[in-house]
Protein backbone atom coordinates (compact mmCIF):
# COMPACT_ATOMS: atom_id res chain seq x y z
CA UNK A 1 0.00 0.00 0.00
CA UNK A 2 1.72 3.60 -1.18
CA UNK A 3 2.50 5.40 2.09
CA UNK A 4 -0.13 8.45 0.82
CA UNK A 5 -3.04 5.88 1.46
CA UNK A 6 -1.62 6.01 5.69
CA UNK A 7 -1.71 9.48 5.95
CA UNK A 8 -4.65 10.03 3.71
CA UNK A 9 -6.46 7.69 5.84
CA UNK A 10 -4.80 8.92 9.33
CA UNK A 11 -6.74 12.43 8.07
CA UNK A 12 -9.38 11.07 7.69
CA UNK A 13 -9.52 8.89 10.50
CA UNK A 14 -8.82 12.17 12.68
CA UNK A 15 -11.07 14.17 10.94
CA UNK A 16 -13.89 11.90 11.67
CA UNK A 17 -13.55 11.27 15.11
CA UNK A 18 -13.61 15.28 15.86
CA UNK A 19 -16.88 15.19 14.01
CA UNK A 20 -18.34 12.04 15.79
CA UNK A 21 -16.93 14.08 18.92
CA UNK A 22 -19.02 17.65 17.77
CA UNK A 23 -22.24 15.15 16.62
CA UNK A 24 -22.25 14.75 21.03
CA UNK A 25 -21.67 17.93 22.14
CA UNK A 26 -25.74 18.49 22.68
CA UNK A 27 -25.48 15.60 25.21
CA UNK A 28 -22.16 16.26 26.85
CA UNK A 29 -19.68 19.08 26.82
CA UNK A 30 -16.41 19.54 25.22
CA UNK A 31 -14.53 19.41 28.27
CA UNK A 32 -16.61 15.85 29.37
CA UNK A 33 -15.66 14.37 26.09
CA UNK A 34 -11.83 15.63 25.83
CA UNK A 35 -11.50 13.49 28.83
CA UNK A 36 -13.16 10.43 27.42
CA UNK A 37 -11.15 10.48 24.05
CA UNK A 38 -7.89 10.66 26.06
CA UNK A 39 -8.57 8.32 28.42
CA UNK A 40 -9.91 5.50 25.74
CA UNK A 41 -7.04 6.85 23.68
CA UNK A 42 -4.78 6.01 27.12
CA UNK A 43 -6.04 2.96 27.77
CA UNK A 44 -5.92 1.29 24.37
CA UNK A 45 -2.24 2.28 23.72
CA UNK A 46 -1.38 1.63 26.85
CA UNK A 47 -2.47 -2.18 26.50
CA UNK A 48 -0.62 -2.00 23.63
CA UNK A 49 2.81 -0.93 25.13
CA UNK A 50 2.35 -1.22 28.71
CA UNK A 51 5.45 -3.22 29.30
CA UNK A 52 7.96 -0.60 27.74
CA UNK A 53 6.07 2.17 29.70
CA UNK A 54 6.89 0.23 33.01
CA UNK A 55 10.21 -0.10 31.55
CA UNK A 56 10.68 3.57 31.25
CA UNK A 57 9.68 4.95 34.41
CA UNK A 58 11.62 2.52 36.28
CA UNK A 59 14.56 4.00 34.44
CA UNK A 60 13.47 7.96 35.17
CA UNK A 61 13.07 6.48 38.85
CA UNK A 62 16.27 4.41 39.23
CA UNK A 63 18.30 6.82 36.81
CA UNK A 64 17.16 10.17 38.48
CA UNK A 65 16.47 10.96 35.29
CA UNK A 66 14.27 14.07 36.29
CA UNK A 67 15.09 16.13 33.32
CA UNK A 68 13.48 13.54 30.85
CA UNK A 69 10.33 13.26 33.41
CA UNK A 70 9.64 16.84 33.13
CA UNK A 71 9.82 16.64 29.38
CA UNK A 72 7.42 14.00 29.16
CA UNK A 73 5.26 15.89 31.49
CA UNK A 74 5.13 18.41 29.69
CA UNK A 75 4.44 16.70 27.15
CA UNK A 76 1.50 15.32 28.39
CA UNK A 77 -0.07 18.58 29.68
CA UNK A 78 0.55 20.49 26.36
CA UNK A 79 -1.35 17.48 25.04
CA UNK A 80 -4.62 18.16 27.28
CA UNK A 81 -4.78 21.56 27.04
CA UNK A 82 -4.35 21.65 23.07
CA UNK A 83 -7.08 18.93 23.22
CA UNK A 84 -9.27 20.63 25.74
CA UNK A 85 -8.77 23.59 23.53
CA UNK A 86 -9.75 21.95 20.08
CA UNK A 87 -12.69 21.18 21.62
CA UNK A 88 -14.13 24.30 22.48
CA UNK A 89 -13.21 25.47 19.45
CA UNK A 90 -15.35 22.94 17.49
CA UNK A 91 -18.36 23.50 19.62
CA UNK A 92 -18.55 26.87 18.38
CA UNK A 93 -16.61 27.66 14.94
CA UNK A 94 -17.10 24.95 11.86
CA UNK A 95 -14.68 22.07 12.32
CA UNK A 96 -12.76 23.18 9.16
CA UNK A 97 -12.66 26.64 9.86
CA UNK A 98 -10.76 25.61 13.43
CA UNK A 99 -8.27 22.85 12.00
CA UNK A 100 -7.38 25.62 9.66
CA UNK A 101 -6.48 28.36 12.64
CA UNK A 102 -4.86 25.39 14.27
CA UNK A 103 -2.84 24.60 11.39
CA UNK A 104 -0.95 27.75 11.99
CA UNK A 105 0.99 26.03 14.79
CA UNK A 106 2.63 23.82 12.47
CA UNK A 107 3.19 26.39 10.24
CA UNK A 108 4.92 28.56 12.75
CA UNK A 109 7.25 26.03 13.32
CA UNK A 110 8.44 25.33 9.83
CA UNK A 111 9.34 28.81 9.62
CA UNK A 112 10.51 29.98 12.92
CA UNK A 113 13.07 26.93 12.08
CA UNK A 114 13.68 28.28 8.56
CA UNK A 115 15.77 31.00 7.28
CA UNK A 116 14.57 31.42 3.61
CA UNK A 117 12.87 34.74 2.53
CA UNK A 118 10.13 32.84 0.55
CA UNK A 119 8.95 31.58 3.97
CA UNK A 120 7.92 35.53 4.48
CA UNK A 121 5.19 34.93 1.45
CA UNK A 122 3.85 31.57 3.24
CA UNK A 123 2.80 34.08 6.68
CA UNK A 124 1.77 36.36 4.66
CA UNK A 125 -0.37 33.99 2.82
CA UNK A 126 -1.47 32.50 5.83
CA UNK A 127 -2.29 35.80 7.05
CA UNK A 128 -4.24 36.59 4.43
CA UNK A 129 -6.54 33.30 4.90
CA UNK A 130 -6.99 34.00 8.61
CA UNK A 131 -7.73 37.65 7.68
CA UNK A 132 -10.40 36.49 5.39
CA UNK A 133 -11.92 34.51 8.14
CA UNK A 134 -11.78 37.48 10.40
CA UNK A 135 -14.00 39.39 8.24
CA UNK A 136 -16.77 36.70 8.71
CA UNK A 137 -16.50 35.65 12.73
CA UNK A 138 -19.98 36.64 12.91
CA UNK A 139 -21.36 34.44 10.38
CA UNK A 140 -18.99 31.53 11.80
CA UNK A 141 -21.62 30.35 14.54
CA UNK A 142 -24.59 31.30 11.95
CA UNK A 143 -28.08 29.61 12.69
CA UNK A 144 -26.90 25.99 11.20
CA UNK A 145 -24.29 25.58 14.15
CA UNK A 146 -24.84 23.43 16.72
CA UNK A 147 -23.33 24.03 20.39
CA UNK A 148 -22.29 21.98 23.45
CA UNK A 149 -23.76 22.10 26.75
CA UNK A 150 -23.37 25.08 28.46
CA UNK A 151 -21.85 27.18 25.20
CA UNK A 152 -23.44 29.77 23.76
CA UNK A 153 -25.68 30.53 21.35
CA UNK A 154 -24.81 32.15 18.08
CA UNK A 155 -23.57 35.30 17.53
CA UNK A 156 -20.40 37.17 17.12
CA UNK A 157 -19.20 36.94 20.54
CA UNK A 158 -19.65 32.97 20.37
CA UNK A 159 -17.86 33.03 17.02
CA UNK A 160 -14.79 34.66 18.40
CA UNK A 161 -14.51 32.66 21.33
CA UNK A 162 -14.11 29.66 19.26
CA UNK A 163 -11.37 31.62 17.26
CA UNK A 164 -9.89 32.25 20.73
CA UNK A 165 -9.87 28.71 21.48
CA UNK A 166 -8.36 27.83 18.17
CA UNK A 167 -5.51 30.25 18.42
CA UNK A 168 -4.95 28.23 21.44
CA UNK A 169 -4.90 24.54 20.07
CA UNK A 170 -2.98 26.15 17.68
CA UNK A 171 0.11 26.98 20.12
CA UNK A 172 -0.64 23.94 21.50
CA UNK A 173 -0.09 22.06 18.62
CA UNK A 174 3.59 23.99 17.98
CA UNK A 175 4.69 22.70 21.37
CA UNK A 176 3.59 19.61 20.79
CA UNK A 177 5.27 18.83 17.70
CA UNK A 178 8.78 20.32 19.77
CA UNK A 179 8.02 18.23 22.88
CA UNK A 180 7.04 15.06 20.85
CA UNK A 181 10.19 15.28 18.98
CA UNK A 182 12.20 15.68 22.44
CA UNK A 183 9.80 12.94 24.07
CA UNK A 184 10.85 10.59 21.33
CA UNK A 185 15.01 10.74 21.58
CA UNK A 186 14.52 10.13 25.55
CA UNK A 187 12.17 7.29 25.43
CA UNK A 188 11.76 3.96 23.15
CA UNK A 189 9.42 3.11 20.76
CA UNK A 190 5.93 4.82 22.26
CA UNK A 191 6.61 4.72 26.17
CA UNK A 192 6.45 7.96 26.22
CA UNK A 193 4.02 9.12 24.23
CA UNK A 194 1.82 6.76 26.67
CA UNK A 195 2.80 8.00 29.59
CA UNK A 196 2.32 11.56 27.89
CA UNK A 197 -0.95 10.69 27.30
CA UNK A 198 -1.93 9.27 30.84
CA UNK A 199 -0.66 12.84 31.78
CA UNK A 200 -3.00 14.74 29.29
CA UNK A 201 -5.95 12.75 30.62
CA UNK A 202 -5.33 13.19 33.99
CA UNK A 203 -5.17 17.22 33.26
CA UNK A 204 -8.31 17.34 31.78
CA UNK A 205 -10.18 14.92 34.17
CA UNK A 206 -11.52 17.98 36.64
CA UNK A 207 -13.42 19.73 34.17
CA UNK A 208 -14.48 16.80 32.55
CA UNK A 209 -16.01 15.30 35.94
CA UNK A 210 -17.26 18.78 36.91
CA UNK A 211 -19.04 19.29 33.70
CA UNK A 212 -20.42 15.69 32.72
CA UNK A 213 -21.85 15.15 36.14
CA UNK A 214 -25.28 16.60 35.65
CA UNK A 215 -28.07 14.52 34.32
CA UNK A 216 -27.37 15.53 30.83
CA UNK A 217 -23.89 15.29 30.69
CA UNK A 218 -23.51 12.27 32.57
CA UNK A 219 -20.36 10.25 31.62
CA UNK A 220 -21.37 7.08 32.87
CA UNK A 221 -24.46 6.37 30.09
CA UNK A 222 -23.26 3.25 27.97
CA UNK A 223 -23.97 5.15 24.94
CA UNK A 224 -21.49 7.84 25.50
CA UNK A 225 -18.94 5.73 26.87
CA UNK A 226 -19.24 3.78 23.48
CA UNK A 227 -18.73 7.16 21.34
CA UNK A 228 -15.61 8.21 23.73
CA UNK A 229 -14.07 4.96 23.06
CA UNK A 230 -15.09 5.17 18.91
CA UNK A 231 -13.29 8.73 19.22
CA UNK A 232 -10.19 7.83 20.82
CA UNK A 233 -9.87 4.99 18.37
CA UNK A 234 -10.75 7.28 15.22
CA UNK A 235 -8.50 10.43 16.89
CA UNK A 236 -5.46 8.93 18.21
CA UNK A 237 -4.67 5.19 18.28
CA UNK A 238 -5.78 4.65 14.21
CA UNK A 239 -3.89 7.68 13.15
CA UNK A 240 -0.86 7.65 15.14
CA UNK A 241 -0.53 3.95 14.29
CA UNK A 242 -1.08 4.65 10.47
CA UNK A 243 1.61 7.67 10.41
CA UNK A 244 3.99 5.95 11.92
CA UNK A 245 4.06 3.44 8.80
CA UNK A 246 4.05 6.44 6.83
CA UNK A 247 6.86 8.36 8.28
CA UNK A 248 9.00 4.59 8.01
CA UNK A 249 8.30 5.03 4.11
CA UNK A 250 8.13 9.00 3.22
CA UNK A 251 10.53 11.69 4.80
CA UNK A 252 9.03 14.06 6.69
CA UNK A 253 8.73 17.05 4.20
CA UNK A 254 6.86 15.19 1.55
CA UNK A 255 4.65 13.78 4.51
CA UNK A 256 4.04 17.63 5.86
CA UNK A 257 2.98 18.21 2.34
CA UNK A 258 0.36 15.81 2.50
CA UNK A 259 -0.65 17.10 5.82
CA UNK A 260 -1.81 20.26 4.62
CA UNK A 261 -5.08 18.81 3.61
CA UNK A 262 -5.83 18.67 6.78
CA UNK A 263 -8.08 21.56 6.67
CA UNK A 264 -9.69 20.85 3.49
CA UNK A 265 -10.54 17.57 4.82
CA UNK A 266 -12.06 18.57 7.88
CA UNK A 267 -14.26 21.19 6.50
CA UNK A 268 -15.62 18.15 4.21
CA UNK A 269 -15.89 15.97 7.34
CA UNK A 270 -17.79 18.83 8.71
CA UNK A 271 -20.02 19.24 5.77
CA UNK A 272 -21.24 15.81 5.75
CA UNK A 273 -21.09 14.83 9.68
CA UNK A 274 -22.25 18.20 11.00
CA UNK A 275 -23.94 20.04 8.27
CA UNK A 276 -21.36 22.90 8.57
CA UNK A 277 -21.56 24.67 5.06
CA UNK A 278 -19.03 27.24 4.99
CA UNK A 279 -18.78 30.24 2.48
CA UNK A 280 -16.67 30.58 -0.62
CA UNK A 281 -14.83 33.17 1.32
CA UNK A 282 -14.15 30.85 4.11
CA UNK A 283 -13.15 27.85 1.58
CA UNK A 284 -10.71 30.73 0.54
CA UNK A 285 -9.15 31.24 3.33
CA UNK A 286 -8.51 27.54 4.13
CA UNK A 287 -7.52 27.29 0.56
CA UNK A 288 -4.62 30.22 1.41
CA UNK A 289 -3.72 28.21 4.68
CA UNK A 290 -2.88 25.04 2.55
CA UNK A 291 -1.11 26.64 0.18
CA UNK A 292 1.54 28.56 3.03
CA UNK A 293 1.68 24.92 4.84
CA UNK A 294 2.61 23.01 1.61
CA UNK A 295 5.27 25.92 1.01
CA UNK A 296 6.73 26.00 3.72
CA UNK A 297 6.97 22.24 4.26
CA UNK A 298 8.04 21.90 0.85
CA UNK A 299 11.39 24.28 1.39
CA UNK A 300 11.96 22.55 4.79
CA UNK A 301 13.88 19.50 4.20
CA UNK A 302 14.46 16.70 6.42
CA UNK A 303 15.46 18.48 9.05
CA UNK A 304 12.95 19.59 10.83
CA UNK A 305 9.73 17.35 12.60
CA UNK A 306 6.68 15.80 11.01
CA UNK A 307 3.83 17.49 12.24
CA UNK A 308 2.01 14.86 14.19
CA UNK A 309 -2.14 14.44 14.04
CA UNK A 310 -3.12 16.80 17.32
CA UNK A 311 -6.73 17.03 16.64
Amino acid sequence: MPPSVFVITGIVSVQVGAGLAGRTFGQVTPAAMTGLRLWTSAAMMGALGGRGVARSVRAVLRNRAWRDGGVVLAFGVTMGLMNFAFYQAIARIPLGVAVTIEFLGPLAVAVVSSRRLIDLLWVGLAAAGVALLSEGWAGLAGPGMRHAAGVAGPGAGTALAGVVFALIAAAGWATYILLSASTGRRFPGSSGLVMAMVVSAAVVTPAAVVSGGGARGSLLRPGVIGIGVAVGLLSSVIPYRLELEALRRLPARIFSIWMSLEPAIAALTGLVLLGEALAAREWAAIGCVIVACAGAARGGGRAGPAPPPAS
